[in-house]
């Protein structure tokens, strides 16, 4: 699958260069392997994240596997990484490592935290906690299980909304979910943002992406459909959280555009 350069776009040189780079860092001084690493993309989350720490924390303290949380602070411009680095230093049991991305984009921000990863399962889910937290325990019962990745969905038969987003999200999620069809087959929902993966599924995938936008998701669970992988579909309990960055006309409008670049490059 090749992609048509777009305003959200990372050259594939860059994409390449990006991948060899953390490669070769792997070899040195990178994170230990845990069972399952969670990345947490963030962009000026201050107000919410300490808590979606702690929540976290305490959750998988409770849980039988190793665990790390990984926050990628996306170039904020309050104290969202200095609030993660306090958190982090109240931990036992579960690590808290903060590191940064300076390229622009939840795409960049996720990338950026799986390809540092080398641990055997790892994914990423939202700073809000609009998926609850429960949902890891079945995540990583179907990983072990042969699943190649692992998705929460609000579109699955058996799901629901506690608390769904204003009309204007919804119309519009509709009119992405139609366009998303002939990229994704079968997946009914790609955009919940919880998703986790085998690593080496996920980091042969993402070396092939270069979508940094809101369409990145998009673009990776199609990478690992056209490399064979197995994709399996959570229904969830969903509640929309305030305080997201997505604006639904700038960045809504550079999401359909990117699919639309991505739907016409599929082969």
């Amino acid at each position: 699958m090749s992609v048509t350069a777009s305003s959200d776009a990372v050259p594939a040189t860059e994409v390449l260069a990006e991948a060899r780079a953390v490669g070769a860092s792997q070899r040195g001084r990178l994170r230990t392997p845990v069972d399952i690493e969670v990345v947490i993309p963030a962009y000026n989350e201050s107000a919410r994240l300490p808590e979606t720490l702690r929540q976290s924390v305490a959750y998988l303290d409770r849980q039988p596997w190793r665990s790390r949380l990984v926050v990628v602070d996306n170039g904020s411009v309050d104290e969202t990484a200095a609030d993660a680095r306090i958190t982090a230093a109240g931990t036992d049991k579960v690590g808290v490592t903060v590191i940064g991305c300076s390229r622009a984009g939840k795409g960049a921000a996720v990338r950026r935290g799986l390809l540092t990863s080398t641990s055997p399962l790892v994914g990423f889910f939202d700073a809000d906690l609009a998926t609850p937290l429960e949902t890891l325990e079945p995540t990583f019962e179907a990983l072990r299980a042969g699943a190649d990745a692992v998705i929460a969905s609000r579109h699955a038969d058996g799901s629901s909304f506690v608390i769904p987003q204003p009309l204007r999200r919804r119309l519009g999620g509709d009119m992405f979910r139609l366009l998303t069809r002939k990229l994704v087959p079968g997946v009914a929902d790609t955009q919940c943002g919880f998703k986790f993966f085998r690593r080496e599924v996920v980091q042969t995938a993402i070396a092939r992406v270069r979508t940094t936008g809101f369409a990145f998701d998009v673009e990776l669970l199609a990478q690992v459909q056209l490399s064979g992988g197995k994709i399996v579909e959570l229904p969830v309990a969903w509640t929309d959280a305030a305080g997201s960055t997505f604006h639904p006309v700038r960045d809504g409008l550079a999401s359909f555009r990117a699919v639309f670049d991505l739907r016409g490059s599929v082969k």
